[in-house]
């Protein structure tokens, strides 16, 4: 399991540190690579593990860290977010905290959409500098990882810093799908490369561990994470104003100005950016020894209390995966695949390295009375059918004796009421999969 690095050993003023930021978290773009899981829902509302959602995992870390001023920024196919949000961070009366989404807005400076992720936090600046704080945590939406925040901003207030990245050593072989930063013996960031070709790695290595050395991750990647000090991250925003984006425009700019440092750390982290990345992310935390830790009692995973029953399962063969609350599992194989809250699977069916994403609604609920209206009235997997390396999307309904498999090994292709991309079967939210279908 993870070691999860906590702030056990600061001093009092590092503690309150956390008492003088606040959090804002990148709601993302359009998210087309993560189509069509983002055809009716922006990146941080797609589920996760069976019960939670991507939005769960920086809200929760901000909570676990004693971060409880949080802003979350949309601007896509942000409805079910903005439910999602509401109805599950509810503060209590006693504490000043809150989770409040910022959703792009016409002013009379602007009548656009967020440009980027710079511009987001730049026209939001009106709203979060309501709240008195000295630092601005700045994070995506759409990653997985557990950080205590607090390391990190002791971490920037220890090296002076106007500026700290949360930085992850990776091999050479990753490194030109992440901006490379290169860092001094001290940690000080000097250079910053975006998405840098394998060919012009040379020279680009920063000082690593020796463990991280002898795994040949010499190569230290932006996470996406950021503590700005506050007048840093205005005067930076002000004196650029048509720079839209902070890892190719104000990153870079910031290093020449500024005391730019690292933060490293070397815990699991995956940004769920691709379906691949997001089907490798659910399949891993089905393993018998996962290296993200979803068990940490110190640090819990925040999500929606449903008030569901507990699964039941019957008669049924399953291996090394995990089944959410209130699913009804009847007399079927279930192997190296995560299973959605609310999920019925029928007898005889086969599921095998499977994201089944589950349902809101049971197939017995009398369709005139149930909320959401939509989707068929039968969602699940049917009797005899075989499911494998597919993703399920909520509510969908596989009929008896289908066939799901990507037998062809297609990369990329669609058909009725599915998708395959990067070579895994989609079926989207509400799909009606017809008794007999093969794909």
């Amino acid at each position: 399991m993870e070691q999860v690095q906590l702030a056990t050993e600061l001093d009092l003023e590092a503690l309150r540190i956390n008492e003088r930021t606040i959090a804002v978290i990148l709601g993302g773009g359009a998210g087309t690579r993560l189509f069509p899981l983002t055809l009716m829902r922006s990146k941080p509302a797609v589920p996760l593990a069976g019960k939670y959602r991507l939005i769960d995992i920086p809200i929760s870390n901000c909570i676990n860290s004693g971060i409880n001023r949080i802003f979350v920024l949309t601007q896509f196919n942000s409805a079910s977010l903005n439910r999602h949000i509401a109805q599950t961070y509810r503060f209590d009366r006693f504490r000043t905290g809150f989770v409040s989404i910022l959703a792009a807005e016409q002013t009379p400076s602007s009548r656009e959409w967020f440009q980027g992720t710079a511009d987001a936090v730049r026209r939001s600046m009106a709203h979060i500098g309501v709240f008195r704080h000295d630092y601005v945590l700045i994070l995506s939406g759409d990653q997985l990882y557990l950080m205590d925040y607090r390391v990190m901003l002791a971490h920037h207030r220890a090296k002076r810093a106007d500026i700290t990245i949360a930085t992850i050593p990776v091999r050479a072989e990753e490194a030109p799908a992440f901006g490379i930063l290169k860092t001094s013996e001290d940690g000080i960031i000097t250079e910053f490369y975006e998405k840098p070709p394998l060919h012009e790695l040379a020279g680009k290595e920063s000082p690593v561990s020796p463990e991280m050395e002898a795994q040949g991750r010499i190569y230290l990647a932006s996470m996406g994470i950021y503590v700005f000090n506050r007048d840093v991250l205005h005067r930076l925003l002000e004196e650029n104003p048509t720079d839209h984006d902070f890892g190719k425009q104000i990153i870079p700019k910031a290093i020449r100005q500024y005391r730019v440092v690292s933060y490293p750390f070397t815990g699991y982290w995956s940004d769920i950016g691709t379906i691949r990345s997001f089907y490798e992310a659910n399949l891993m935390l089905a393993q018998r020894h996962p290296p993200f830790d979803m068990y940490n009692p110190q640090m819990p995973i925040y999500t929606n209390a449903r008030m569901l029953p507990p699964a039941k399962v019957q008669s049924s063969f399953v291996q090394d995966s995990i089944i959410a609350e209130g699913s009804v599992i009847i007399n079927s194989q279930i192997v190296n695949s995560v299973i959605g809250i609310r999920s019925v699977i029928r007898e005889n069916a086969t599921v095998k390295n499977v994201v089944m994403m589950g349902a809101d609604y049971y197939p017995w609920h009398d369709p005139s009375l149930r909320d959401p209206v939509e989707g068929p009235d039968n969602p699940g997997i049917g009797e005899e059918s075989y499911v494998e390396g597919a993703i399920i999307d909520k509510n969908v309904s596989i009929g008896r004796r289908c066939v799901i498999k990507n037998r062809d090994q297609v990369q990329e292709g669609e058909g009725p009421n599915f998708y395959i991309r990067d070579g895994i079967v989609v079926l989207p939210k509400n799909a009606r999969i017809e008794d007999g279908t093969i794909i």
